[in-house]
């Protein structure tokens, strides 16, 4: 039985005692009684570690930094005790505002968790609102208007019906911040504190996130009052259930490769990550015209487009998924059996959250990065990041000229080259800093800085 680790406060040493967190079943958490009727109706029996650690102490009323990897159950870890908190307080909230505050970094993410909400409040009657960009404000100021138990939004739209006196934020007692992380790799940190100073001092927040980078210490401390800390794994580690592979191949030869990888008959459902918007449109009409049905997902996408997306997606009329990582924590569905990286990513936090797609609900899964010899910086950093190295597929379509063994050596055979194929010197590759006749390319491509 695995072990949850429970830190009482963000500040304590590393060898502060832990405590055990382990439960056998959800009646054990003290749930309300209506709360553990709808998991068991949704086939839940077992909390998962970080529900099993996180839920107890929101019940008590702490303050907590839940880190957890992708597809641990973090959702249902702060929903289940806001609904039991809502449940016994029977407090309605007056118009406007909101009795719980859950922010997100995307519109599919706050589409989720309100769904959750949904699922979860099935026999309590929570009300509820979503807020979120790419649609009209209309509906949602209406179903701000008499007030609701549960709120969940991203933060420009939010602050949008906030300016505009439709939603207020003076009586609510919880807010929770999903994949804290995220929302500072997206710049939502002024937003987040405009928010923040807007809430009441006295209240319940919580804090969640897959990877901890110092941007998150910080902010559970300007936020958090003596948290207790909730780490069920390595931060920063994937699942165990992912069967992680690297197919090594020229950037030319990517399409093809891609098209090799998932006419496999063992992929179901498979999620395609490129880099840019431009790119999954333009690899989503390259795998239409190879008889491979996909769709593109990706931020230009208006709202209505991403969710009838999605919907094609989770229902099989469309089982590949080309996305930017506006996906790679947004979206939750069952049965998804690989993730491909057709590009790897240039922050290697996302690598984790985009993999996580995959291997969900105790499941396995696969994940296969198309690696060209321009990125091969960026999978060294997936891989000091992760503490492993990714196996490269035994079939590769066009290896580097550096042999697997030797890669993550200092200034290995093919760190110096230009760019581009040999030949063409003064052409710049894809995530380089170099640009037509420059001589040299930098050692390694530029990663954004966290907002």
């Amino acid at each position: 039985m695995q072990r949850t680790r429970c830190v009482r406060s963000h500040a304590q040493s590393r060898n502060a005692p832990e405590e055990s967190c382990v439960l056998t079943d959800f009646s054990k958490l003290g749930l309300a009684e209506p709360l553990q009727r709808a998991i068991r109706e949704a086939g839940y029996t077992t909390p998962t570690p970080i529900q099993a650690g996180v839920i107890p102490a929101l019940i008590e009323g702490r303050d907590v930094l839940g880190l957890a990897q992708t597809g641990t159950g973090k959702t249902a870890a702060f929903v289940l005790p806001i609904l039991h908190h809502i449940n016994a307080a029977q407090r309605q909230a007056p118009g406007k505002t909101c009795n719980a505050l859950i922010l997100a970094p995307t519109r599919e993410l706050a589409a989720q968790i309100a769904d959750s909400v949904r699922t979860y409040g099935r026999f309590t009657g929570p009300t509820r609102a979503l807020v979120v960009g790419g649609v009209k404000p209309g509906p949602q100021v209406r179903a701000m208007a008499r007030g609701v138990d549960v709120l969940v939004a991203t933060p420009g739209r939010l602050l949008d019906l906030i300016q505009s006196g439709s939603i207020r934020l003076h009586q609510t007692s919880t807010v929770v911040l999903d994949e804290a992380d995220q929302m500072l790799d997206l710049g939502f940190m002024p937003a987040i504190r405009r928010i923040m100073a807007m809430l009441p001092n006295e209240r319940r927040t919580m804090l969640f996130s897959a990877t901890l980078p110092k941007t998150i210490r910080t902010l559970a401390q300007d936020f958090l009052d003596d948290p207790l800390e909730v780490s069920v794994a390595p931060v920063s580690t994937p699942a165990e259930r992912i069967a992680q592979t690297v197919l090594h191949v020229r950037r030319t030869d990517k399409r093809e490769a891609l098209v090799r990888v998932l006419a496999d008959p063992s992929v179901t459902r498979a999620i395609v990550f490129t880099r840019t918007k431009r790119g999954a449109d333009r690899v989503a009409k390259q795998m239409n015209a190879s008889g491979l049905k996909a769709s593109a997902i990706h931020g230009n996408k208006s709202q209505n487009q991403r969710e009838r997306a999605l919907a094609a997606f989770k229902s099989g009329a469309m089982p590949i998924l080309i996305a930017t990582d506006i996906a790679a924590r947004g979206i939750d569905v069952d049965g998804v059996s690989h993730v491909v990286n057709y590009e790897l990513p240039n922050v290697p936090e996302s690598y984790v959250h985009r993999i996580g797609r995959t291997a969900r609900a105790g499941k396995s899964g696969v994940a296969i990065s198309l690696c060209g010899e321009e990125e091969s910086a960026l999978l060294r950093d997936i891989e000091k990041l992760i503490g492993r190295r990714i196996d490269a597929q035994g079939d590769q379509v066009d290896p580097p000229n550096t042999p697997p063994a030797k890669r993550g050596g200092g200034g290995g055979g093919g760190r110096n080259r230009q760019g581009g194929r040999p030949g063409k010197p003064g052409q710049a590759k894809s995530g380089s800093n170099a640009h037509p006749g420059q001589k040299k390319r930098s050692r390694r491509p530029r990663r954004p800085k966290a907002a």
